[in-house]
């Protein structure tokens, strides 16, 4: 089964990037090639530069680690570990000495403080969106990439979390590539494509003037 045919897109270091579309419609499978989770049957993805479809599972997850923070739908969040201990992981893997400290700003700035010592299962799925998406940003990667960041959270939360995902972006230049079925969230990028049945049907449009 063809899920993705005759993509071709190109996103600059410093983009704020939108992958809009019906479910079904390809939007996750293009965000897990781009990052490396996913290999292509045919084609050529460059992350940094670095052929994907060239290198094996471990050079791809070495390369993720050094550059890709990941926001998964589902959150992916490890149950035995604490709001902290989940977004210290990345750090301890890089073998920063500043982890607890560095994961505790991370979690202030999604409002989460006073939750940092809870369980995923202690959390609200919300709570659970935001630990995820500190655990992706905390060692400052360079590509952000995020499979529908507001989904689970309500809007004023939604709304933080976006002015918080933008600020990475212009202020630490940050590439940011989003799965969204916010309009509004989908606006506020640089460019975006829309996906139909693994087509895209209107490339790099750009949202801003």
């Amino acid at each position: 089964m063809e899920i993705l045919s005759k993509v071709s897109l190109q996103i600059q270091p410093g983009d704020s990037f939108a992958i809009v579309g019906a479910s079904g419609s390809g939007k996750t499978t293009l965000l897990g090639l781009l990052a490396g989770l996913d290999t292509p049957d045919t084609g050529r993805i460059a992350l940094d530069g670095h052929p994907l479809e060239q290198l094996d599972e471990e050079a791809r997850a070495d390369l993720r680690r050094r550059l890709v923070g990941f926001v998964f739908q589902s959150f992916h969040l490890l149950p035995a570990l604490t709001a902290e201990e989940n977004v210290m992981l990345p750090l301890e893997l890089e073998g920063s000495s500043a982890a607890r400290q560095r994961a505790r700003e991370a979690l202030d700035a999604v409002g989460l403080t006073p939750r940092r010592r809870h369980y995923p299962a202690q959390l609200s799925g919300g709570e659970q969106q935001r630990v995820a998406i500190a655990r992706a940003f905390v060692h400052g990667p360079r590509v952000l990439f995020a499979d529908e960041p507001t989904g689970n959270l309500d809007q004023r939360t939604g709304h933080h979390i976006c002015d918080l995902l933008f600020a990475l972006n212009r202020d630490h230049r940050t590439t940011l590539v989003l799965v969204t079925h916010d309009a509004t969230l989908a606006a506020r990028c640089d460019r975006r494509i829309e996906l139909e049945e693994g087509h895209v049907v209107s490339p790099n449009a750009s949202t801003h003037a």
